[in-house]
């Protein structure tokens, strides 16, 4: 029994490493949005952080369009980063998750 504790423990740390080395790597991969028109664009990492912006100039002619162009490319961007950020943490998870009876509703 305290064998099968100990080997569970050792795949749960398993499972925090490789989340974490996700986590990292996720820094690596980068997404790109613009608006439909390529007039504003973002790049953001899928840990959702942003990386750059570009802002065409005849957007800083009118301060409303451009903030609506800010929020749409900004919303799309950062739902695609949530997902694939979510996905590949979910995968890397469940990858290094122990049997535990009862606990397959993780698979």
């Amino acid at each position: 029994m305290f064998g099968d504790l100990m080997g569970m423990m050792g795949k749960l740390q398993e499972a925090q490493k490789k989340v974490a080395e996700t986590k990292q790597r996720l820094n690596t991969v980068l997404i790109d949005e613009q608006s439909n028109d390529g007039l504003f664009k973002v790049t953001l990492t899928a840990n959702r952080v942003v990386k750059s912006v570009t802002i065409d100039d005849q957007l800083l002619e009118d301060k409303e369009q451009l903030e609506d162009y800010f929020v749409l490319v900004m919303n799309k961007a950062i739902e695609k980063a949530t997902a694939i950020n979510e996905a590949e943490l979910a995968t890397a998870a469940k990858d290094g998750m122990p049997e535990i009876p009862g606990m397959d509703m993780f698979k």
